[in-house]
């Protein structure tokens, strides 16, 4: 069977760190076995979904490099929810409950104050046909429940977790449609994974009590004839797993990272690659790398190796894996952000000393000028008129300079280095002076090592 995942957003606000974390491992997934990834769109609440966050999470995809194979958007769907309905309700899988929102959390508290489980009574199965055409003429809509089946308990074999069971008694039927209509995150999910035959979902781990529950819906749906009927031997539900949710270094749930975004990772000059490197392996046992190479990534990438603590997520570990991807990058893949003028040997000096790409142009003004030189002490001024003097151009000049110097003036070490530095570029560190030198050219470096021994 190919494998097919899925990444289900709503189109409700802006990706998250926790929602691109998802995104890569389904995509991970399915490449990793040569599956599908698709990408469905869970649009559903009308009043809250928004067409700008739709063309957000693909942008942010596509900056990420998961393509996916297939897009689906749940609101040009609605047809086939209204038909599982239809058949789960002719199966008596699904019933109307007329209770308030009030009346519901009034029975919970008196439920939580017997020491019970807050879970729903099925109060509603017990109406009279008489007693729900009564609340209906009152005005009062129902909305719509999932009969759970309560004589199996709930099994199965989580890729994260390990052997899951759930007593199905112990869980309240869901709520599947609202009185208004609407529909809520259990139906459609599953009537879509078994329509678009995917065949593993990898989500959070706050999604485990929804996954027991589905995977009865699942068998239902599949008995009533919706998805892909293959034989009776294949199972109805899709492979589940559950990884760890993300927190911050503290250890605790962070609101912050709630806000973290490919928007906010863009703006701070982070790299899709380091993005990737680093959430690929956060909160599995394999080590944390700068690896751009994804086929690297994938090959390594096994469930087997996530675990059950939560993943960290460090914003200055993000920093760190960043900085070595950029020096890792050629100059063909950055050219078109770095300033004008520098070319595939002033991107190799400045590398090195950058963060992110979008510094580039701070160091530049060292090979494009104007600098400021210190002020320099009367024995380092005749050192750097005598430097100005023994500067010959070749096609590597600073060690026919620096030789010739230590030679001539029998300093060494940074009494040799440091005023060079100093005044060809202002500052007492950066770039290597070896490259710098031949990107300054002969001119301008004679020019300041004179301006600098004249103080």
């Amino acid at each position: 069977m190919n494998t097919v995942t899925r990444f289900a957003p709503s189109p409700t606000g802006r990706l998250h760190v926790g929602n691109i974390r998802t995104a890569l491992h389904n995509w991970m997934l399915a490449r990793k076995h040569g599956g599908r990834f698709l990408l469905r769109i869970d649009d559903t609440d009308a009043e809250r979904s928004k067409e700008e966050y739709v063309e957000a999470i693909r942008t942010d995809l596509a900056w990420l490099g998961l393509t996916p194979d297939h897009e689906e958007r749940q609101s040009q769907r609605l047809a086939s929810y209204e038909a599982a309905f239809k058949k789960l309700r002719e199966a008596g899988r699904i019933y109307p409950a007329y209770e308030t929102a009030q009346e519901l959390e009034i029975k919970r508290k008196i439920q939580l104050g017997r020491g019970l489980p807050p879970i729903y009574d099925r109060a509603a199965l017990s109406l009279t046909t008489e007693q729900r055409e009564a609340k209906e003429a009152e005005g009062v809509a129902p909305h719509w429940r999932f009969k759970l089946d309560h004589d199996e308990p709930i099994e199965w074999d989580d890729g994260v977790r390990g052997a899951q069971k759930f007593d199905p008694a112990q869980l309240s039927d869901p709520v599947i449609r609202r009185a208004d209509g609407s529909w809520l995150y259990m139906l459609p999910s599953a009537v879509d994974d078994l329509e678009m035959g995917v065949t593993d979902v990898l989500r959070g781990e706050d999604h485990v009590s929804n996954t027991a529950v589905q995977i009865q819906m699942f068998t239902a749906l599949h008995a009533a004839g919706v998805g892909a009927q293959q034989n009776d031997a294949v199972d109805a539900a899709p492979r589940f797993a559950h990884e760890a949710l993300l927190v911050g270094k503290e250890g605790k749930l962070s609101k912050r990272l709630g806000s973290l975004g490919c928007d906010a990772f863009r703006d701070r000059g982070i790299e899709p690659e380091a993005l990737v490197a680093m959430l690929a392996r956060l909160g599995t046992s394999l080590p944390v790398e700068p690896i751009a190479d994804r086929e690297e990534l994938l090959d390594s990438f096994a469930l087997d190796t996530f675990g059950r603590a939560p993943a960290r997520f460090d914003d200055a570990e993000l920093e760190r894996i960043n900085a070595a991807i950029v020096h890792l990058m050629e100059y063909d893949s950055v050219r078109d952000r770095l300033p004008t003028g520098m070319d595939a040997a002033g991107w190799h000096a400045i590398r090195p000393n950058l963060t992110h790409v979008g510094e580039a142009g701070e160091w530049w003004y060292l090979v494009t000028g104007p600098i400021d030189p210190p002020e320099f002490a009367p024995e380092d001024r005749d050192y750097l008129a005598r430097a100005a003097q023994a500067l010959e151009w070749s096609d590597d000049p600073w060690p026919m300079l620096t030789d010739k110097l230590k030679r001539e003036t029998e300093r060494k070490g940074k009494a040799l280095f440091l005023p060079l530095r100093q005044a060809l570029t202002g500052m007492n560190h950066g770039p290597d002076m070896k490259e710098l030198l031949s990107l300054i050219g002969e001119n301008e470096a004679r020019a300041r090592l004179e301006q600098a021994a004249k103080g």
